[in-house]
């Protein structure tokens, strides 16, 4: 074991050497292209006009060309940053686009027709925007939908997702902001078809923002420039001012007579109605039925079903992160102790509702399931097929982690990456993993101790292998003062030790860790090394004399 030792480290040594070597050449020559490929582009760029600089698209702003940043006037080459839209000129006043007429009243006044009524109100979730997709699609023959919005905001992709859901839908959908429709809630108020307010109704301030820990953060420009787009698209699908839209998430645009720059746009009733987003101020429900003449109709209220309420719940930040927690820490415990079935169900089980979850709300499809399974493959056949630990293990950890955050994504990955939502949910499942290694320690330090516990992995590992036979020499010690005398002691490994196990050492079992090799169930093996609770041992050769060494 100890030659083996000294030939095999110099050789690990030159093997990570000439990796560092490789690695940085190829980092270096990637970086030459780059650069090469950027230099080479620039020239190539069309000129951007500039007759319309409100309507300048957030895109041609960023890339724009040095010659724009030259020929500029002075006042927008200092004052004005590179992916700021300009400001509009105080002198051009604002003007509206054509109001929106109400639904026109039915002769039968909507009798026998029906008129449904969705909440859009609290937080706006993942839970949220299938249930909308559900009942827009489940009621295709209705005279209206109202949506019926009082929110504050909440999740960019959920709002997103029933933005889309909104445009893409025939029936006749109406807004009716009933106090307030804050930044998400803007969206989706914008996607209708007609938007009604009542007295003392606010809508707009829908820049997004990012939460870190208690504190929010704007989010980055290209974040910013996302949702501007968004928005503009959204009003003007439905003939309403994209400039409007736009002022709602980007301070720096201003609206003549309605906003100033370094302000974001938050319309009032009044100024909604002066604008035109709004069609007309209604204070209730019924009397916005018997304005569009449907106060005959008949009025139809859904709720989210059992299955859009458990996606609700288990795709909340909290409950996602416990179920990734401990979906981990019952594999760590099942790959390191075969046969402690338990935990191994229990893992599974958190990982398929996870996963379910958050499928459920379109965060995860089947790719990312097929690459956690692919990867959770990989790992165990590293750990129970191929010898060492390697590039197959590794790959296998890549694809785990790699599934686990695209799963808590709902946007691009370009823009998640650069909005820097993919640093927050890798954040995340480290936490998560974290929490479960730590857990994990915790276990197989004192769940062993316990009786419940004793009996599941001593009558499935020690059974098999036939190394204890009376009660004393499955006896646990748990002092350090005690371990120490195993010091150069052998004994017969318990269970596969890989690389973690337990080990019967003059009789007694205890937890040790082989070096730097896998050691199956019965082999002899020696204590080389003990460090406070470590243990570590190797396998036992057999001397000339028949002894072990």
């Amino acid at each position: 074991m100890g030659r083996g030792r000294r030939v095999t480290r110099p050789a690990m040594v030159r093997a990570r050497n000439q990796a560092m070597i490789w690695a940085a050449l190829c980092f270096c020559g990637l970086t030459a292209i780059s650069s090469g490929l950027a230099d080479a582009q620039v020239p190539a760029q069309a000129p951007v006009p500039q007759s319309d600089p409100q309507t300048l698209p957030p895109a041609l702003a960023v890339d724009a060309p040095p010659a724009l940043a030259v020929d500029a006037p002075p006042a927008l080459a200092v004052d004005a940053p590179s992916t700021t839209p300009p400001k509009a000129e105080t002198s051009a006043p604002f003007v509206p686009p054509a109001k929106h007429a109400l639904p026109e009243a039915q002769a039968d006044r909507g009798r026998g027709r029906t008129v449904v009524v969705i909440p859009i109100t609290g937080t706006i979730d993942l839970g949220l925007s299938p249930f909308v997709a559900r009942v827009l699609d489940e009621h295709k023959d209705a005279a209206l939908i109202v949506l019926n919005v009082d929110t504050f905001g909440g999740r960019v992709d959920a709002a997103v997702k029933i933005r889309d859901a909104l445009l893409a839908t025939k029936v006749p959908v109406l807004a009716f902001v009933n106090r307030r429709a804050i930044s998400a809630g803007a969206l989706i108020s914008l996607a209708a078809h007609h938007l009604v307010v009542t007295s003392g109704a606010t809508i707009g301030a829908a820049t997004p923002i990012q939460l870190e820990g208690n504190e929010a953060k704007d989010a980055g420009e290209k974040m910013v420039s996302y949702m501007r787009s968004e928005m503009r698209s959204t009003a003007e699908a439905r003939g309403r001012s994209g400039l409007i839209a736009e002022a709602m998430v980007d301070a720096d645009i201003e609206v003549p007579g309605f906003d100033e720059k370094g302000k974001l746009l938050t319309l009032t009733t009044e100024s909604a109605l002066a604008t035109n987003i709004a069609d007309a101020e209604i204070e209730t429900l019924p009397e916005l039925l018997n304005a569009v003449g449907l106060e005959a109709a008949d009025l139809v209220e859904p709720t989210p079903n059992w299955a859009e309420n458990v996606a609700r719940f288990l795709t909340d930040p909290v409950v996602s992160g416990l179920l990734m927690g401990l979906g981990m820490l019952g594999l760590f415990i099942e790959f390191s102790h075969p046969g402690f079935v338990l935990p191994g169900v229990v893992g599974a089980a958190c990982l398929v509702a996870f996963f379910g979850g958050h499928y459920i709300v379109e965060l995860a499809g089947l790719e990312e399931l097929l690459m956690f399974l692919v990867g959770l493959l990989l790992l165990g056949i590293e750990l129970f097929v191929i010898p060492g630990f390697g590039l197959v293990g590794m790959l296998g950890i890549g694809l785990i982690l790699f599934a686990l955050v695209l799963s808590l994504l709902g946007l691009p990955l370009s823009m998640s990456w650069d909005s820097g939502l993919v640093a927050e949910a890798f954040g995340g499942v480290m936490l998560s993993i974290a929490i479960a290694v730590f857990l994990f320690v915790i276990a197989i330090r004192f769940l062993p101790k316990r009786r419940f516990a004793r009996g599941l992995v001593l009558e499935t590992t020690l059974g098999k292998a036939a190394v204890a036979d009376d009660a004393d020499s499955a006896d646990w010690h748990s002092s350090p003062t005690q371990w120490s005398r195993f010091l150069g002691h052998s004994g017969v490994a318990a269970t596969d030790l890989r690389l973690a196990g337990k080990a019967t050492i003059d009789g007694h079992l205890v937890d040790v860790v082989s070096f730097a090799e896998y050691i199956d169930v019965g082999t002899p093996v020696r204590v080389i090394e003990v460090e406070g609770v470590r243990i570590v041992v190797t396998r036992a050769i057999a001397d000339t004399e028949g002894g072990l060494t």
